[in-house]
């Protein structure tokens, strides 16, 4: 039987996903002159897969967990990585709220993407909602393409493989548990992030200092991935993604208040068009979905 769709669920899910990507965020920036990029994927990887094996360990559900897909578990992880590497890098160059905006093209390649990987509808509804986002991002973000820094390229390029990741995710939840998903991505991170580390030769070890944020960006990890796999199991990835968007008004205060990052009025009038293309898509797949209810259950 093919599951309903309920969008106004997985944007609740996304509510805790938003919650934990800023906490992470936040923790970056505190140790970020203490710790290298790998280092904080490593150790954030290390702390998490111990999390899930606990939580698996609790509630019975080792046995979910096998091999049958590892495959796509290590490609997944291939571009998770390299999105999360280059992301943790730009959150340490350029202002929280660019970084943000910059990383919510994603939702963009997703909506581009999903009819090619997942055969899901490209409606009028969601080309609406990228270009309303994109338009917002533009204005927020205010890129310099003649002159581009290190920090918008990496927080750009983290959008395409975080998209890519979306993608695979989706196609992941089909069929595959939720905890073998959160067991594979930690466990693989955990690697990918040890070798980085040992690659580059230096190693800094967690001290008093940076251990409860790294701790924080452990916990606010697996939060932030569980709540966006639930969301992506319960909507369509055109739906869920548009929901992160919420992030960025709310990061942009935090970086006002507690870094002294301006907010200027573009970010305002930026936000009102990302908004605006959440609600006009949301609201077009919460009537599609009440109809097909009504066909199903005349």
């Amino acid at each position: 039987m093919t599951r309903t769709h309920r969008p106004l669920a997985a944007a609740l899910w996304m509510t805790g996903s938003i919650a934990a990507f800023t906490s992470m965020a936040i923790a970056t920036r505190e140790i970020g002159g203490e710790h290298d990029t790998f280092e904080i994927l490593a150790y954030r990887s290390v702390i998490g897969w111990l999390i899930v094996v606990g939580a698996a360990l609790a509630l019975g559900r080792q046995g979910q967990i096998t091999a049958d897909r590892l495959g796509s578990h290590v490609l997944r992880n291939l571009f998770h990585f390299t999105g999360q590497s280059l992301w943790f890098w730009s959150i340490t160059l350029i202002p929280l709220a660019q970084v943000f905006a910059l990383e919510f093209t994603s939702p963009i390649w997703v909506m581009l993407l999903a009819p090619l990987v997942l055969g899901e509808r490209l409606t009028r509804s969601r080309l609406l909602a990228a270009a309303l986002g994109f338009a917002g991002i533009l204005v927020v973000a205010r890129p310099d393409f003649a002159a581009l820094d290190p920090g918008i390229m990496a927080a750009a390029g983290a959008a395409f493989f975080f998209a890519s990741t979306t993608l695979m995710t989706k196609r992941l939840t089909r069929n595959e548990p939720i905890i073998a998903i959160l067991f594979w991505l930690t466990l693989m991170q955990a690697v990918l992030g040890g070798v980085m580390v040992l690659w580059d030769g230096r190693v800094a070890l967690p001290s008093l200092a940076t251990l409860p944020w790294l701790c924080v960006i452990a916990v606010a990890g697996v939060t932030a991935h569980l709540c966006l796999t639930t969301a992506l199991s319960l909507a369509p990835a055109n739906v869920v993604v548009p929901v992160d968007f919420a992030r960025l008004p709310i990061i942009a205060a935090i970086g006002a208040v507690f870094y002294a990052e301006p907010v200027e009025a573009s970010l305002f009038l930026g936000v009102g068009l990302i908004f605006l293309g959440i609600w006009i898509n949301l609201n077009a797949e919460t009537r599609a979905d009440r109809q097909q209810r009504k066909v199903t259950n005349p």
